[in-house]
């Protein structure tokens, strides 16, 4: 009887059993296609290498301590930073940080060059603010809660350059990634909590977003200056503090502009603290022996070989032995060992002449001692520092 009712079914419903669908006449718009006429390729030797910190918290965010603007300012300065970013809390003035950290007293530098930056801090999640001169934050606070278009709109109207910031942890970044010039894949001296953030940037890598890597220690205590102005959170400047990671900027003017040009471009590093080496990557697309890219460029790709160089700058341990990680589209590629005293290795591959394909490189390796933050080491451990990509087809009009 079951069986009589299942076939008598079955007959009723033909279209389940023999319905089929024509071939699909669409083509694939978005498909890759050979790129012609990228912007050439800026010099890869005018220019200078600046360090500082992009994330940095100063007494004009409430929930901060003993790290006033002429501290932060005269730390800096004493271990060799070149540009300092204060991104204080912008709800905790209301949105108007261009009545209290840019016209703090202390807000100024003969040796440093002072963005005007501030930490967008919405219910959706934080971002700081970056730019050259003075702008009207007050505006974009206002539209924290629109939609991304209207956010995107007042974004590029104030000309601003904006980052995403700890966009895995508490306090993630919940707006499109399309609307960003650059996301912090290292918060804090603490490397190990930052895997999260690192594929987050790679899937942005991956689906063609060119979207610059940076760091910053998000520091908000400094050292007490006596016992009796200690509090709860001054244990925290012994393990993060300014420059833990330290942002290396290579830039062709050294000027506020200069600076936002170059976090934009992506010729950009992240090293453990000041005093760590500053890792380069370079590649020769030609084979003259000459290196003709940098992290940051985005070339044709040929389909013939092209040799990759990661170099050590800097403090490097002599009898040291580092691991270069080669990240390739996302994934890992191959790891090659860099010795202290050559400070450089390299490694060959043939990018594909139609597809994109991006490399970047992650450095482990002896630590190097920061004393003025001297348990920092301790969270970075073996993290060295890392690269930004290099870049092949990604279509500049993305």
């Amino acid at each position: 009887m079951y069986v009589r009712r299942l076939t008598l079914s079955l007959l009723l419903a033909p279209a389940l059993v023999t319905a089929s669908y024509p071939q699909s006449s669409h083509v694939d718009p978005w498909a890759p296609t050979e790129l012609n006429n990228l912007p050439p390729v800026a010099s890869l030797t005018d220019g200078t290498w600046l360090k500082g910190d992009l994330h940095v918290h100063s007494s004009h965010s409430k929930e901060s301590s003993n790290n006033s603007v002429a501290k932060i300012i005269s730390y800096s300065e004493s271990v060799g930073m070149g540009y300092a970013c204060i991104t204080d809390h912008d709800n905790h003035v209301l949105g108007d940080v261009a009545h209290n950290t840019w016209t703090d007293p202390d807000f100024k530098s003969q040796k440093l060059i002072l963005l005007y930056c501030a930490e967008w801090t919405t219910t959706r999640g934080h971002g700081n603010t970056i730019s050259a001169v003075p702008y009207d934050h007050q505006r974009f606070y206002y539209v924290r809660d629109q939609r991304d278009v209207v956010v995107g709109a007042v974004k590029k109207e104030l000309g601003i350059h904006l980052s995403a910031n700890h966009p895995s942890g508490k306090d993630h970044f919940g707006y499109s990634y399309d609307m960003v010039d650059s996301i912090e894949v290292w918060n804090s001296s603490i490397w190990p909590k930052n895997a999260n953030a690192i594929m987050i940037w790679d899937d942005m890598l991956s689906s063609g977003r060119k979207l610059t890597g940076r760091g910053g220690s998000d520091a908000h205590h400094g050292a007490a200056p006596t016992p009796e102005q200690a509090t709860k959170n001054t244990p925290q400047a012994a393990w993060n503090y300014i420059g833990t990671p330290t942002t290396w900027i290579f830039v062709k003017d050294k000027t506020r502009q200069g600076v936002i040009d170059a976090l934009n471009s992506g010729r950009v590093s992240v090293s453990a603290n000041p005093y760590a080496p500053r890792v380069e990557f370079y590649a020769d697309t030609d084979g003259n022996g000459q290196m003709d890219m940098m992290m940051g460029d985005n070339v044709k790709a040929t389909g013939k070989p092209v040799k990759f160089s990661v170099r050590l700058t800097g403090n490097i341990a002599p009898d040291g032995v580092y691991t270069a990680h080669v990240i390739k589209n996302g994934n890992k590629y191959k790891d090659i060992q860099i010795t202290g005293k050559s400070g450089n290795a390299g490694f060959e591959d043939a990018p594909p002449q139609i597809e994109r394909t991006y490399y970047r490189v992650e450095v482990e390796g002896p630590s190097t001692p920061y004393p003025q933050v001297p348990k920092s080491t301790e969270g970075s451990g073996s993290m060295v520092g890392l690269s930004n990509p290099l870049y092949f087809n990604f279509n500049p009009n993305f």
